[in-house]
């Protein structure tokens, strides 16, 4: 197991460093504007003084050199564009925080509601417990999110009496946005292990149990759902990290000050080194998502051993 993460985590590493140098040298061939807070009034000699000053005018070797020693330093430059010299760091300090709050309650009403759901589907194969299931999962995934994100919006604002637009200090304002952003995960969770669950049900060792006369409840819960949530669980740090650093269309539509379309909003902006600086956290992000979603693995299942033949992986 000690082995099989080294090799991964060296795995990792080597991905992010590609990544991440492929979008340094394709954001150094972007026309300069995005360096300058106000270009057009620049002269060509200040426009050069800014360059040498940032180290633009460098070979690029030198340039991707010098990026890396200042991010190992937790020093990812300055905004240009988005906010002018102010440290990128700073800036996804403050708003970090409150897209992890709201993806972490998003994520904690997804399982809490989804794995039952999927349980309750799964119990009642067939019948209408498993059909209405299935008409939430389809409309879920079937209609646009931006449409029961607006009738949300809409209709529950007015049930609840809060504000259109977010308030941090006001519980009731989070809400309708982690309701919202949890329904697609809802879905997800539910369709899943069902479908595994129902798998699991044909098994012999189910047929096994079932004519010693264990319960049927007992069969779900210690032996079904324990093995369908094995293939599910490699998914959930994902999921997880994924939604945390901010949902685009949720945050603006309730106008929280959080990571969603921060991304968006540097590229329309051209502010290069807020653009390599998300990209840098989004790609982390998915990297070590996939690596925790093995570990979990091994956790919930320890018959599973990537550091032998006949693994997983």
């Amino acid at each position: 197991m000690i082995q099989y993460l080294g090799k991964r985590m060296g795995r990792s590493l080597l991905t992010l460093v590609v990544i991440v140098t492929l979008v340094f040298i394709l954001l150094r061939l972007m026309p300069i504007e995005g360096y300058f807070e106000n270009y057009e009034k620049l002269t060509e000699e200040q426009i050069q003084v800014g360059l040498r000053e940032m180290g633009l005018t460098d070979p690029m070797p030198v340039q991707i050199l010098h990026f890396y020693q200042q991010l190992l330093h937790g020093d990812l430059g300055m905004s240009r564009r988005y906010r002018s010299n102010v440290a990128v760091v700073e800036i996804l300090k403050k708003k970090i925080p409150i897209s992890v709050r709201l993806g972490s309650l998003s994520i904690l009403l997804s399982l809490c509601v989804g794995l039952p759901l999927g349980t309750w589907m799964a119990g009642h194969k067939g019948k209408w417990p498993d059909k209405l299931g299935t008409v939430f999962i389809v409309f879920i995934q079937a209609v646009p999110a931006v449409v029961y994100y607006l009738f949300i919006q809409l209709y529950g604002t007015t049930l609840l009496g809060v504000p259109l637009l977010f308030d941090e200090g006001n519980i009731r304002c989070w809400i309708l946005p982690v309701f919202s952003m949890s329904l697609g995960n809802i879905a997800y969770y539910g369709m899943w292990l069902r479908r595994y669950m129902v798998d699991e049900s044909t098994k012999d060792y189910v047929k096994l149990a079932t004519a010693k006369g264990v319960p049927k409840s007992r069969i779900m819960r210690n032996h079904i759902f324990r093995n369908a949530f094995v293939p599910l669980v490699q998914y959930l740090p994902t999921s997880f990290l994924n939604t945390v650093i901010g949902s685009i269309y949720i945050e603006s539509l309730y106008s929280i000050p959080g990571m969603g379309g921060l991304l968006v909003d540097v590229i329309k902006k051209n502010d290069n080194n807020m653009v390599q600086a998300i990209v840098l956290l989004y790609a982390t992000v998915g990297v070590i998502g996939l690596l925790l979603g093995d570990i979990l693995m091994t956790i919930v299942d320890p018959r599973i051993s990537f550091g032998k033949k006949g693994g997983v992986r």
